[in-house]
C-alpha cells in the first residue's frame, strides 16, 4: 500500500516556488538587484530548491547573491504566478528583510555570475525596472510592511 501512495504523490502537478527579500534602506527606498540572465531587474532572492522551506531559501540566497547574513523578518505575501515570464505557474514567497545598516549595505558583495548590480529604488524606480507582476508585489508588500498583516495576491494583485 505504501508504494501506492508514493506512486501517486510522484503524479502529483509540480509548482515553481521563489522566495525574496524587501530589504529597504532610511529613506524607504527597496532593494533591487539586477540578474546577469534577466534583462530585467529583481528583488533579492531566487528558487526553492527541493525539500528546502522558502525561509531557508531566501536566507541562503541573500548570503549567496549579496553575501549578507540576516534573519529575516516576516511573511509579507504569497503570489501566486500564472504562466506568463515563465511557461508554467509558480508560487512565490516574499519576506521582509528590514531596513538594512549602512555597514550592512557597505558589506554588500555581489556574486558576480548572477548579479550585476544592485540599487535603492524609489516607487518610480521600482515601476521603470520591475516586470508588472513584481511592481504589485512590491507595492503590496511595501504597504503590509508599514501596516501589518500578511497577503495573498494572484499575478501581483491582492486577493485576501
Amino acid at each position: 500500500m505504501g508504494s501506492e501512495l508514493v506512486e501517486d504523490v510522484s503524479e502529483l502537478p509540480r509548482k515553481r516556488m521563489g522566495a525574496g527579500a524587501l530589504f529597504v534602506d532610511e529613506c524607504d527606498r527597496v532593494l533591487l538587484v539586477e540578474p546577469t540572465y534577466k534583462d530585467y531587474w529583481e528583488l533579492p532572492g531566487g528558487v526553492v530548491e527541493a525539500n528546502e522551506s522558502p525561509l531557508a531559501a531566501v536566507v541562503r540566497e541573500i548570503d549567496e547573491e549579496l553575501g549578507l547574513t540576516v534573519s529575516m523578518g516576516r511573511l509579507l505575501v504569497v503570489d501566486w504566478v500564472p504562466p506568463g515570464l515563465y511557461p508554467n505557474d509558480g508560487v512565490m514567497f516574499l519576506y521582509d528583510g528590514g531596513q538594512l545598516r549602512a555597514d550592512q549595505t557597505a558589506a554588500i558583495a555581489l556574486q558576480a555570475q548572477e548579479l550585476v548590480s544592485w540599487a535603492w529604488c524609489d516607487e518610480s524606480e521600482v515601476s521603470e525596472r520591475l516586470p508588472a507582476v513584481l511592481a504589485r508585489r512590491v507595492a503590496a508588500a511595501r504597504s503590509l510592511r508599514r501596516d501589518g498583516g500578511v497577503a495573498y495576491l494572484e499575478d501581483g494583485f491582492v486577493i485576501a
